[in-house]
């Protein structure tokens, strides 16, 4: 799969070599722990062909973190349509299926808002922005669904989505269907 994130100049296999050997060793062993001559390495460009495309370490996080956005954005968009309380579920089981995954360490939004704790961070901002929509996606369908206090129950699944990822990292990811069953019900009636 190339990676291209938004905004981004199109048909650059150094560029595409970069993301995609960033994601992969961002995700594997953490943003801070990379450093750019280990990217630069493995996706086998010069030094000058990374600032080219990447001004900055921080430009190319950010440029990870947006394309890991347009493909969960892209995964909601491609669910086949439910009613709205289905499509809650769904999206919760999507989480549960990517978090259940061989090699699953965790969110890698949640990951980097770790390393990142300056909410005013370009880093943060794409954070936020993801968050954003997750809080929204949900919220429209909870408008839907005709539950009370939509703005407060997208943050309750908003905050089970962000566990539901956290405990299938840290415990058993065979659990999380069960956990998702139950949360809704709980939340749904």
């Amino acid at each position: 799969m190339k990676a291209t994130s938004p905004g981004a100049p199109s048909g650059s296999a150094a560029r595409d070599r970069l993301l995609e050997t960033a994601t992969r060793l961002f995700y594997a062993d953490g943003i801070h722990a990379v450093g750019i001559d280990r990217i630069i390495a493995g996706a086998d460009v010069a030094k000058a062909t990374f600032y080219k495309h990447f001004p900055s370490k921080d430009d190319l996080v950010v440029a990870y973190l947006e394309e890991q956005d347009r493909i969960g954005r892209e995964a909601v968009a491609a669910l086949p349509r439910k009613l709205p309380r289905e499509m809650i579920v769904a999206i919760l089981s999507r989480i549960a299926k990517s978090a259940s995954a061989d090699g699953y360490r965790g969110c890698p939004f949640l990951n980097a808002a770790a390393e990142y704790p300056d909410p005013s961070s370009p880093v943060r901002q794409v954070v936020d922005r993801y968050r954003t929509w997750q809080r929204e996606t949900f919220r429209t369908l909870i408008v839907e669904v005709g539950a009370p206090s939509p703005a407060r129950m997208a943050d309750l699944l908003v905050a089970l989505s962000d566990g539901l990822l956290e405990s299938a990292y840290l415990d058993d990811p065979k659990r999380i269907p069960a956990l998702i069953s139950a949360a809704v019900t709980i939340l749904l009636p």
